[in-house]
């Protein structure tokens, strides 16, 4: 797989064939129920909240429970806040006691967490904050106090150290939080020349700021994909599907309106709108990667929501039958087929996945030149009539209602891998005009309904 002179290697590989994780923000900002940074946003008093997060003991927390509804879910890997912005740890830290193994719950949840799933089969990944909203030293940075910012550097990177030195495997690491430090305050290149020598096989997200020195060296902080030197293995656009055409990426989304934790009041985004992201992800990503991080804030005593858990495992089930459209898809919209759903492709199979189901009997697939074997409506198994001229597929025997509430697939086999005419690849608003202009010139030239000049 190879994406502008960069081949994903192989140890990576299990990344782009992913194509879906899930994200889970927890920790002791849950019993506020107003989100992850509730401690900043609000001004709350440090030394109230800080008590608060030591008493904090979630009686209901099931790793095991948790890694089995992601298996069913159908998510292939999970990332988990060891440590958010308000600086407590899920872990057993050696470098502070402000952690869930030293108070209230004497547990080691980051523990409890990757050995849960790594049982179940999911690939494991860890989310740690730069910023700690506890320490003066962080935002006086080393102008104001060098001899402060060097002792909180060294926190950091110890605590890095510490979750890829005590955990086993760890498969991606996605750091937050630079604002307002730079690379070279963080010396995050050299702690990333680090992390590759404790894991060589890791994936590191490209939040690690920009650097001064060193040039080429930048990050955007989930603004967007990424600049195509940024440091990091891979792109992570928030709250927004974006391409990176130079690396890797993987659209982080939550699956509420907004907020990341748990929160009290909260909308929750429909199923079908939770997939379509999934599936615009596929569609978008091919050998440019293209994941969903989906994420869940399990509430404040442990347990996963119940209006998250009934739509993952809606999107499960959905993906147990139309799986293959997905997972290990190389991108798609291969045709004009925004009228109709997304697209993608894998091996010499063009999925059609529609978002809307008109219940008429027959589809026309435009541009699509690549000889067709075979039809098949994939959500029922059904084998569908086609007819296939020069340029345009017909596909006949359509139920009039639609076989899944949720998007139905049709699999388009083809005699090669699947290609498209000009027309195919040339879309709306992009491409040489001077196909619309030729288009167009077989109805005439003039603005009279026949086309002909007066």
């Amino acid at each position: 797989m190879t994406m502008q002179g960069f081949t994903v290697p192989d140890r990576w590989k299990w990344f782009t064939e992913s194509r879906y994780g899930l994200f889970l923000h927890w920790g002791p900002y849950t019993q506020y129920g107003r989100g992850e940074q509730v401690l900043f946003r609000e001004h709350l008093d440090q030394r109230e909240y800080a008590q608060a997060a030591a008493s904090w003991n979630p009686a209901h927390f099931d790793p095991e429970l948790w890694a089995d509804t992601a298996k069913k879910a159908g998510f292939k890997y999970a990332c988990l806040t060891t440590r958010h912005h308000d600086g407590y740890c899920l872990w057993d830290s050696a470098y502070t006691d402000y952690s869930s193994a030293k108070q209230a719950p004497r547990r080691d949840f980051v523990r409890e967490y990757v050995d849960a799933f790594r049982k179940a089969g999911l690939r494991i990944g860890l989310y740690y904050s730069w910023i700690d909203w506890r320490l003066p030293a962080y935002f006086d940075g080393p102008g104001k106090d060098p001899q402060g910012w060097e002792q909180v550097r060294d926190y950091l990177h110890n605590q890095v150290r510490e979750l890829l030195s005590n955990y086993g495997q760890i498969d991606h690491f996605f750091f937050d939080g630079v604002w307002p430090r730079n690379a070279d305050d963080l010396r995050s290149v050299e702690l990333v020349e680090e992390m590759r020598r404790l894991q060589p096989n890791i994936l590191i997200n490209n939040r690690l700021g920009y650097s001064m020195e060193r040039q080429g060296y930048r990050a955007d902080g989930g603004a967007g994909a990424g600049d195509s030197d940024t440091l990091g293995d891979f792109g992570t656009p928030e709250h927004l599907v974006e391409v990176d055409r130079t690396r890797l990426w993987e659209s982080c989304q939550v699956s509420t309106w907004r907020l990341w934790s748990h929160v009290i009041g909260e909308r929750w985004r429909p199923t079908d709108t939770l997939l379509d992201l999934l599936c615009e992800c596929a569609e978008k990503g091919g050998e440019h990667g293209g994941n969903l991080l989906l994420n869940c804030g399990p509430t404040a005593d442990g347990q996963l929501p119940p209006q998250f858990v009934e739509r993952a495992l809606e999107i499960g089930r959905w993906l147990e039958v139309h799986g293959e459209a997905v997972y290990g898809s190389d991108g798609g919209s291969l045709t004009e087929f925004v009228t109709r759903g997304r697209q993608t492709i894998s091996g010499n199979n063009l999925y059609l996945i529609i978002r809307f189901w008109d219940g008429r009997p027959e589809m026309r697939l435009q541009d699509l030149v690549t000889p067709v074997t075979g039809v098949t409506l994939l959500t029922t198994g059904q084998k569908l009539e086609f007819e296939q001229t020069e340029d345009e597929l017909i596909m006949r025997g359509l139920p009039v209602e639609a076989p899944t509430r949720l998007f139905p697939v049709i699999r388009v086999e083809c005699a090669s891998r699947p290609e498209a005419n000009d027309w195919g690849r040339q879309r709306l608003w992009e491409g040489d005009p001077a196909r619309v202009a030729e288009w167009a010139r077989k109805r005439g030239t003039s603005v009279y309904a026949d086309g002909a000049e007066r």
